[in-house]
């Protein structure tokens, strides 16, 4: 079961990490956080924040695909497991759509990154990297991320 807040019983003035601070009874939020690729140096992307609703959302948007993508990798043929790891496919790029803001110090055929620039025309490995810091964001286990 998740709970709606990860803090301890004891809470820190700032937590840089999550991208909160606490300061005179006033709890500042911010709904996205900024990282450095480890794949591209010098590009940094920018990804939502997970919240109630943008889970729900998200939930909703995966939710057919990925039930149809298990059954078929449960599958002995070679088709279905081919159309298993397409719909997986489908729904990285989904949670890509999703979940990226921005991607500064990239540029891809003369024009700044979008996230459907990212996906059809960018790097495939800083693709990947943003649907991991997605995921992770999400809070999401190791089995379903594979999914």
């Amino acid at each position: 079961m998740r709970f709606f807040s990860r803090l301890g019983k004891e809470q820190s003035a700032t937590d840089g990490e999550r991208g909160s601070a606490v300061r005179s009874g006033v709890v500042r939020y911010d709904s996205i956080t900024e990282i450095d690729s480890k794949t591209s140096p010098g590009v940094k992307f920018a990804i939502h924040r997970i919240s109630f609703g943008r889970r729900m959302e998200l939930s909703r948007r995966v939710r057919e695909i990925s039930r149809k993508a298990e059954f078929l990798a449960a599958s002995n043929e070679l088709r279905e497991k081919i159309e298993a790891n397409i719909l997986a496919q489908e729904i990285d790029a989904m949670y890509l759509e999703w979940g990226l803001v921005s991607v500064d110090g990239l540029i891809v055929d003369g024009e700044p990154a979008t996230a459907a620039q990212l996906l059809e025309k960018g790097p495939e490995d800083l693709a990947r990297e943003v649907v991991s810091a997605i995921r992770q964001e999400c809070g999401l286990s190791e089995a379903e991320r594979k999914n």
